[in-house]
């Protein structure tokens, strides 16, 4: 059997089931630390398992940090938080080389991104020059300091958190800063009686959580996803979903390879969580607002007085309705 059968062979049963099951402990703990949010937790997940990174926008107070430092607790790895500010210099999150007097030579001092999930609180308070230093790590997983490369750890996830664009004293993220986010979630407000939760059980922190899988379990899972089946008519769906972002009269920029890309992991990813070893239309349905809302550009001259957000998605969702659906 040739290395590519191998890959695209279906998930043994014994250790698909258990992905399965380790998957759904995790799932429960982080819904004793988030109440009301059980699509974002799924999609947190899915993020991880497709080796991506994760990006969480929303306005203060709702629980972007809280959720990044539930889901770091539920694995037994190591865990760094990062405060942006407009302060921050690159070495702040690579490292720096030092001259050592009594050695004679030059050591290089690890920075906080060498961790396996790095929380990169208010991101959009560095500025550009800070925000580019993630680059490299995010796309290759590896850092280059002095002509040297350094290989980052296995997992490795990043995950953002930034207020919206409009609070005083940010930085937007560049087109290509955000394409290496895998997804863009958005928390939310809660519910009434989510609300209700969190006001009578306020002592309920992810310092509660203990770690559930560990990195190597993890890493094992996010191997089992790609193996997860994709017909080729649903390849051919995502693909005329990507085109038709590229031709959309309302996008000046549309989904790039890497976000199709993107799209396709994800969709196996979630396949996997749902419980199955291949992937149907509604996984991609799900999706694809939360995978391409962040990588398309609106142009704003069209519809100038609605906010960016909604109209990304009232798009997204329109072209949805454009391309038929594989039977």
């Amino acid at each position: 059997m040739s290395p590519r059968e191998i890959l695209e062979a279906p998930p043994a049963a014994d250790s698909f089931t258990r992905a399965i099951s380790r998957i759904g402990e995790v799932e429960d703990a982080l819904g004793t630390a988030i109440r009301g949010k059980a699509e974002v937790l799924r999609l947190s997940l899915v993020c991880l398992i497709a080796k991506g990174h994760l990006l969480i926008e929303d306005v203060p107070g709702v629980g972007k940090t809280t959720l990044a430092h539930a889901l770091a607790r539920c694995v037994h790895s190591s865990f760094h938080r990062l405060q942006f500010t407009s302060d921050m210099l690159p070495s702040d999150v690579l490292g720096v080389t030092v001259y050592n007097a009594h050695t004679a030579e030059f050591e290089f001092k690890p920075g906080p991104i060498f961790t396996n999930f790095l929380l990169g609180d208010e991101i959009n308070r560095a500025t550009p020059k800070t925000q580019s230093a993630l680059l490299e790590a995010m796309n290759e997983r590896q850092i280059t300091i002095d002509g040297r490369s350094y290989p980052l750890a296995e997992p490795f996830m990043v995950i953002a958190t930034q207020n919206p664009a409009e609070h005083h004293g940010t930085y937007p993220l560049p087109e290509s800063q955000l394409d290496r986010f895998l997804m863009r979630l958005r928390m939310g407000y809660p519910d009434s009686a989510s609300e209700r939760e969190i006001l009578r059980d306020a002592s309920r922190m992810p310092a509660d959580l203990h770690a559930i899988l560990t990195g190597e379990e993890v890493v094992e899972i996010q191997n089992l996803a790609p193996r997860v089946r994709v017909d080729d008519s649903l390849v051919d769906y995502m693909l005329a979903i990507v085109n038709k972002t590229r031709e959309h009269e309302s996008l000046t920029l549309g989904v790039s390879p890497r976000g199709a890309q993107a799209l396709f992991r994800a969709t196996q990813s979630l396949a996997l969580l749902e419980g199955r070893d291949y992937a149907i239309p509604d996984d991609v349905k799900r999706l694809v607002c939360p995978v391409f809302a962040h990588r398309v550009v609106v142009n704003h001259r069209l519809a100038p007085t609605q906010r960016a957000h909604d109209l990304t998605d009232r798009i997204l969702q329109e072209i949805l309705t454009f391309v038929d659906v594989p039977l």
